[in-house]
């Protein structure tokens, strides 16, 4: 079974996904983390993210079994994420490696385009969101506890720059699907949202 989750930054996805997967003993997958993984490889080389050429084949050369999430939830990949993530060679080769890591389990795969290209045919497809001062405030404290030093205006005005990046872009813009289900977590704590989703699948036959 495929459970695609999808939706803006800092609504809750990746939480969500990998607490659900745990319940249900199902494979998580982190979509968003491939892209921050490039992103963390293209700034620590040193590369102009005008340099489309060298970014498409430094991601071709990426391992994505090495993916090290200490180095990925900066500040610094997620102002840059939308413009590497943006380019089509890129998410093109980086949806291969989703489809082939996916393909043979059960699945939670979380992302911005989940349910509506890597897999449009997922048995259960689930669109979070939250206010933006929500979703601000989220981001925020996670990158405190980090120890990052943020300002929570900023990292709101980033998140509305993101948003606005990921639903205009050409190649697989962010969307919410016809056949998705939204659930907005503004106010919601994550055994409750993911109650929602468990009672969701639970009506699938």
């Amino acid at each position: 079974m495929k459970i695609a989750i999808d939706g803006p930054a800092g609504s809750g996805k990746s939480t969500i996904a990998r607490l659900l997967a745990q319940k249900l003993g199902f494979k998580h997958i982190d979509t968003g983390a491939y892209y921050r993984w490039v992103t963390h490889n293209v700034l620590a080389a040193g590369v102009s993210l005008q340099d489309t050429a060298e970014i498409i084949r430094l991601a071709e050369r990426t391992d994505f079994s090495a993916i090290d999430e200490t180095k990925i939830r900066t500040q610094e990949v997620s102002t840059n994420v939308s413009a590497v993530s943006a380019i089509p060679a890129v998410r093109k080769y980086v949806v291969a490696q989703q489809r082939a890591a996916g393909e043979k389990h059960d699945i939670v795969m979380e992302g911005r385009d989940i349910g509506s290209v890597v897999f449009p045919n997922a048995e259960l497809k689930i669109f979070l969101t939250a206010s933006v001062a929500e979703r601000a405030r989220r981001r925020y404290q996670e990158l405190l506890d980090k120890g990052e030093k943020v300002e929570l205006a900023n990292i709101q005005a980033e998140i509305v720059r993101r948003d606005h990046l990921d639903s205009t872009r050409n190649a697989s813009p962010l969307v919410k699907t016809a056949d998705a289900v939204e659930i907005d977590t503004t106010g919601l704590n994550i055994e409750q949202v993911i109650e929602k989703i468990m009672n969701l699948k639970a009506q699938i036959k």
